[in-house]
Parts: C-alpha cells; sequence; structure tokens
C-alpha cells in the first residue's frame, strides 16, 4: 500500500517540484509519545531513499525533539523530514 500510495504522491509533482515529508522513525515506538503503533508504518532514511529513485533529495534527515501537539502527539519524538526535488 506504501508504494502506491508514494507513486500516487510522485505523480501529482510536477518536473522540478517539490516533496516534503515530515514523520517518525521506527525509533518512536521506544519514546510512545504519538504516531503509528507499528513500525512499518514510520519511515526510515533508507526507506525514503527507495521510494524516490532519481529525485534530487534535498534534504534527509532523522533526530529526536520534544513535540507538543496535542494529547495524542506530545513529548520526546523520534522524527524525520525529507525534501526532495522530481527530475525533470
Amino acid at each position: 500500500d506504501r508504494r502506491r500510495l508514494f507513486d500516487g504522491m510522485k505523480r501529482s509533482v510536477k518536473p522540478g517540484g517539490l516533496i516534503m515529508l515530515h514523520g517518525y522513525t521506527p525509533r518512536q515506538l521506544e519514546y510512545g509519545t504519538g504516531g503509528p503503533p507499528f513500525a512499518e508504518n514510520m519511515y526510515t532514511e533508507v526507506v525514503l531513499r527507495g521510494l524516490f529513485p532519481g529525485w534530487e533529495v534535498l534534504e534527509l534527515r532523522a533526530y529526536d525533539r520534544e513535540v507538543q501537539e496535542g494529547r495524542g502527539h506530545s513529548g520526546m519524538s523520534a522524527l524525520i523530514d525529507f525534501i526532495a526535488r522530481r527530475p525533470g
């Protein structure tokens, strides 16, 4: 399902356009402060690079940070940011 979802996202970006993603890494399960309950629904640098072959990766960074985004997403979190430019 993830590949199908991302294929649609890639088609929606015009050549030269950007895609930006902010999500959780599987380490988030150790924190338990929000996000999906399963590691396979989270992202790693390897997964994101694999989903966007041929795209120019402008930012790909995993880090830990305290977030306060309401009851469901509050506390130390394992995050990942991804910004890539579609070829063309």
